[in-house]
């Protein structure tokens, strides 16, 4: 890893080098004293108008307003966008896209300044790192075709997390909330520029001693630097290191102790998740000329994540108990036996990666093109254990499972937008992933007995991403898009590999997407937009991780599946309606999808073979509405009431209405949850103080039955901040 890493480093270098040797650009060549970094959207006024697709940009001003201490909070209101808590403050991102499966936000691109996030972008792309909302100055969230500029997963889209840049001048604050269950935060920022080379650092501090049945701490710490390396050239560099201890679990409450009112059992206490992450990347924006321009990233990080859980039984047979029992002893699958064991899961990641991308303005046939292409080469390997304890709280014991996944991924893209007037532009762009990718077992369980081997097997997968956008501008801040593009993601490497060996050969998951739409603002403080979508997939691979309720194990080509709907968001400010210094701002956004098996497909249930066709796809609720209505007055006042409504959504393929006893499967109902948010600012002190609470009427329900049962949404949580300028 680091002699690939040094590589890595050495051939940016020698970009670098070599285009500090090109002879100097003509006299239009601009200075950048922009921060170098991969945008999805842009940060210029408008570039909203130019995506040929849906897309959102999350401002600083929507972050204050509604005090989120999840960024789940944020993403609920987006159109399209279902975020399922997991403990309440979003230490695991479960966000599904226009009904696709919401586990550990497989199917989304997850970018932090425009760098992969995941733990292995292509063969494991799990969210068990989320960013921390409180260090975010914005996000860009991409739903249209311009998301084949990004890869691997182009299937839900792309979101990217921003943290703020290096200031012009020196600059920083403290923020600091508390709440109730020992809940406590504090973000430390200090910014400057001097000469040619700026700095912003973040420290982050998080925890909470019982937070529904949650303890955490996680420290968070980064940095920013820019190089102004000369008019044509600069330099953007960024360091972080994150830690997370907390007893996250996967076990959950069964039915007949949610029945009973049990919502807040802490089931397994000793159960340990400790995660550690490092990360370096380093982006090179080099100017040949007025609108000609080249863009290097390289990028490296290292993530370990060691899970101790404490094993456990549904049945009174379970054997190696520790006599602790919770729930209903009298009914079939309505207690948890914990047991004296545990399995310790350790596993580490190492992702490395270098990705040009070139930007050219250029006129062909006498009109104006934009031009965008680059490749990317990235390396990945995960190390993962099995280890089991032997004692409810070991975190050492007997290997069972020992095995190394490797990955190679070479892509390429290119995309031209051409205006063929200056309000039509279309969008045409296509991109080619290559994965090759192998599993070596080195120590596993066959046919009951653990023994030492050196299984071998491997697979490679090449595939073409086409695309298309088109958009015409009616005004200014009004447009109209449509787009298709190919939707693509490999399969995770170890399921496409089994554990003896077998590579499976599983398709990629591919898909169809479709988008119509419009973006209105037909006065200062109105704007619109209205998307109506369609996802024809030719193969969706249905999760069977340990995350998604699954074994593990198991063939998980799904077959064809259709997404069809539509969502829609409004925004109504009315101070700049009315060129008032108070103002009142009106937001919606309301999602509608149909998400079902297109095709024959059987499943055995009880002994009989069922045909699912037609179905429901699990964890996809029809309707997800979020709305707001803000009061801001110009002393830095502000506040702020929110509701999020939820519609009833299946759990299983087979859409179970009556809830099984364990509670894994069943009917999830309906629910609204309503938050309310209040600021006000101290100009003398030059700081602002803050009061949010969170589900503002103690409404109970379940968030989901997955892993192992149910998780109970967050109750009423209160917390107060104040914020003070350095």
């Amino acid at each position: 890893m680091k002699r690939l890493l040094l590589s890595l480093f050495l051939i940016a270098l020698l970009i670098i080098s070599t285009q500090a040797q090109t002879t100097e650009a003509s006299d239009t060549a601009t200075t950048s004293y922009e921060l170098p970094q991969v945008d999805v959207i842009g940060r210029k006024q408008g570039m909203l108008d130019r995506v040929p697709g849906s897309a959102n940009i999350i401002t600083p001003a929507n972050l204050r307003r509604l005090a989120p201490i999840s960024g789940n909070e944020i993403l609920r209101t987006i159109t399209g966008l279902h975020a399922v808590d997991e403990e309440g403050v979003g230490l695991r991102l479960n966000l599904g896209v226009r009904g696709l499966n919401p586990d550990r936000s497989r199917n989304l691109l997850m970018l932090e300044d425009g760098v992969p996030i995941a733990l292995a972008p292509y063969g494991e792309p799990e969210m068990y790192y989320t960013p921390s909302i409180d260090r975010m100055a914005r996000l860009e969230v991409l739903k249209g075709s311009g998301s084949i500029l990004f890869g691997p997963q182009t299937i839900g889209g792309v979101i990217n997390y921003i943290t703020a840049d290096p200031p012009a001048e020196p600059s920083g604050s403290l923020n600091a909330h508390i709440g109730n269950d020992g809940f406590f935060t504090t973000l430390l920022k200090y910014g400057t520029t001097s000469g040619n080379v700026g700095a912003q650092v973040n420290l982050l501090r998080r925890q909470a001693d019982n937070l529904v049945t949650t303890r955490f701490r996680i420290s968070d710490l980064s940095t920013k630097l820019k190089f102004i390396l000369g008019e044509q050239s600069v330099l953007g560099v960024k360091l972080s290191a994150y830690d997370e201890n907390s007893n996250s679990t996967y076990v959950g409450l069964t039915q007949t102790m949610y029945d009973n009112g049990d919502y807040f059992t802490n089931v397994a206490p000793d159960d340990e998740l400790n995660i550690r992450r490092y990360s370096a990347n380093a982006t090179y924006d080099y100017v040949f000329a007025q609108g000609v321009s080249l863009r290097t990233t390289v990028f490296g990080y290292t993530t370990t994540r060691n899970w101790r859980r404490q094993e456990f039984g549904r049945a009174s047979t379970t054997t190696n108990r520790t006599g602790v029992v919770h729930g209903d002893t009298t009914v079939p699958g309505g207690a948890l036996y914990m047991r004296n064991q545990t399995g310790n899961r350790n596993r580490q990641f190492e992702v490395a990666g270098i990705e040009p991308r070139f930007s050219m303005t250029h006129q062909l046939a006498g009109v104006r093109n934009e031009l965008d292409l680059g490749f990317r080469f990235l390396y990945e390997r995960a190390f993962e254990q099995l280890i089991l304890g032997t004692t409810f709280n070991s975190s050492s014991g007997n290997m069972r499972d020992d095995e190394i996944r490797t990955g190679y991924a070479r892509s390429a893209f290119v995309q031209n937008r051409t205006y063929i007037t200056d309000r039509l532009v279309v969008s045409p762009g296509i991109r080619l992933e290559s994965f090759s990718y192998n599993r070596n077992i080195m120590r596993g369980q066959f046919n009951g007995v653990v023994r030492d081997t050196n299984l071998v097997a491997g697979s490679n997968l090449l595939q073409l991403i086409p695309g298309l956008g088109i958009s015409y501008q009616l005004s200014e801040g009004s447009s109209v898009f449509a787009g298709v593009h190919r939707g693509f993601a490999p399969p995770r490497v170890k399921d496409a590999i089994t554990s003896a060996g077998e590579a499976l050969n599983l398709d990629a998951e591919l898909s169809w997407n479709y988008e119509l739409g419009m973006r209105l603002s037909p006065v200062d403080g109105i704007a619109v937009e209205v998307t109506g979508f369609f996802l024809d997939f030719s193969n969706q691979i249905i999760p069977v991780s340990q995350s998604s309720g699954g074994t593990g194990t198991g063939l998980v080509n799904g077959g064809r599946s259709r997404h069809i709907g539509a969502e829609a968001g409004f925004t109504i400010d009315l101070g700049q309606m009315l060129e008032s210094e108070y103002s009142v701002i009106l937001n919606t956004n309301a999602t509608y999808v149909r998400a079902t098996f297109s095709a024959d497909r059987f499943l055995t249930q009880s002994g009989n073979r069922i045909n699912v066709k037609g179905n429901s796809l699990p964890y996809a609720p029809k309707w997800f509405v979020s709305s707001s209505v803000a009061l801001l007055a110009p002393f830095g006042g502000s506040v702020q009431a929110t509701a999020n409504y939820i519609d009833k959504q299946f759990s299983d393929e087979f859409n179970t209405v009556q809830a099984t006893t364990n509670g894994l499967t069943g009917l999830i109902p309906a629910h609204v949850v309503f938050d309310l948010s209040a600021r006000y600012g101290i100009e003398p002190l030059n700081a602002a103080c803050s009061l949010s609470i969170k589900n503002l009427f103690d409404k109970r329900y379940i968030a989901s039955r997955r892993p192992e049962g149910i998780k109970v949404g967050l109750p009423r949580f209160v917390t107060a901040g104040i914020e003070i300028g350095l």
